[in-house]
């Protein structure tokens, strides 16, 4: 296998560093998938003018790029120690009580629904299964669910007056929880320990943002684009309903072909082929997940794709919202489908999923 470097030499030897020719992402609104295809096809590595970033486009090279260590996170994206000191936690009691918190939260919002001949599935059940469930495995204060909303949907700030509020929202339940834990993720997050001890509340306080950052609207965004692809294919849902066991790879379908974020971006920390230090590289996950050398008929949503293969997995907590949560739809809605409508048109290409999914139950 060829690492990164010799990928994109290989494909770039004899090229200027900004080569000419291609159209920007600044021009991909509405439909990027023709520009995503001229990238694939004819500049596979380029530097966009546009949008300052060195674009890659296939499928391989973006499953290389994002495992790359020489291409980092960019500042705000939150602290790659945090993910992993989370991914740690979250087994055993953790694990389950984050999936009973889901299971529960998806139950109690569409029960909600079921009295009502329509609904919008993005703006009561999508936007709040997330925060619910965070509200619920964490243990915090059911009252306190519209802040914690507030702090999934618009996040906690780089400038740290975010991260500052939660800090004193969480000190009293810290110290609480230290002194009489309990088996919700908070407890066990404070009684959670490294080399050095027991993690200190700024880096408890730290795991919560990085939870709720992934509760928030990049999760809400991907569970709605699922669920729409699943009721424009009613025979997929069908099977799903009598085989919830696939439901996993129906999920990871909808990853692959409507990604919740169609770019992510890197910072090269030094040179990469023929991207150089301190460049920003543009990882475009809609464009590899569409890929036809991957995937056969790319365009197509297939809920039994055999190796639907998403370049980045989607978090825990969005898995565990799109198993539980269509589980508890199907349960409580049986005549779940479709309200009939104009349906959602993309405003630009970062805000591809739709804002409304109307229903009928």
């Amino acid at each position: 296998m060829l690492c990164l470097t010799d990928v994109l030499v290989t494909r770039t030897a004899g090229t200027p560093a900004r080569p000419p020719g291609p159209p920007s992402l600044r021009t991909a609104v509405r439909d990027p998938y023709p520009l995503y295809r001229t990238l694939r096809t004819h500049y596979p590595l380029v530097y966009d003018e546009g949008v300052g970033a060195w674009l890659i486009s296939r499928y391989g090279d973006v499953r290389a790029a994002l495992a790359d260590p020489r291409l980092v996170a960019l500042p705000g994206d939150g602290p790659p120690e945090a993910g992993r000191l989370l991914d740690r936690a979250l087994h055993g009691p953790a694990l389950a009580a984050l999936t009973a918190a889901v299971e529960r939260s998806a139950y109690v919002l569409a029960r909600r629904l079921a009295a009502r001949e329509e609904a919008d599935l993005v703006a009561e059940f999508c936007d709040w299964l997330p925060t619910a469930t965070a509200v619920a495995a964490l243990g915090l204060p059911y009252e306190e669910t519209a802040r914690v909303h507030r702090w999934c949907r618009t996040g906690l700030g780089r400038s740290g007056g975010g991260r500052s509020e939660l800090g004193a929202f969480l000190g009293p339940l810290t110290a609480r929880r230290r002194a009489h834990p309990g088996g919700d993720l908070l407890s066990v997050l404070c009684a959670a320990r490294t080399d050095d001890g027991p993690l200190p509340d700024d880096t408890v306080t730290g795991l919560v943002g990085t939870l709720l950052g992934t509760a928030g609207e990049t999760t809400a965004r991907a569970l709605a684009s699922f669920l729409a692809n699943l009721l424009d294919h009613p025979r997929q849902l069908e099977v799903l309903r009598a085989r919830p066991d696939l439901t996993s790879g129906a999920w990871a379908e909808s990853l692959r072909r409507d990604p919740p974020l169609h770019v992510v971006l890197r910072r090269a920390v030094e040179p990469v082929g023929a991207i150089p230090a301190g460049a920003t590289v543009a990882c475009l996950l809609g464009a590899a997940g569409r890929d036809p050398d991957r995937f056969t008929d790319p365009d197509r949503y297939d809920a039994f794709r055999p190796d639907p293969g998403p370049p980045a997995p989607g978090a825990l907590l969005a898995r565990l919202a799109a198993e539980h949560g269509l589980r508890a739809l199907l349960t409580a809605l049986p005549g779940l489908r479709r309200a009939p409508g104009a349906r959602h048109v993309p405003d630009d290409l970062v805000r591809r999923p739709p804002r409304t999914l109307p229903v009928r139950t």
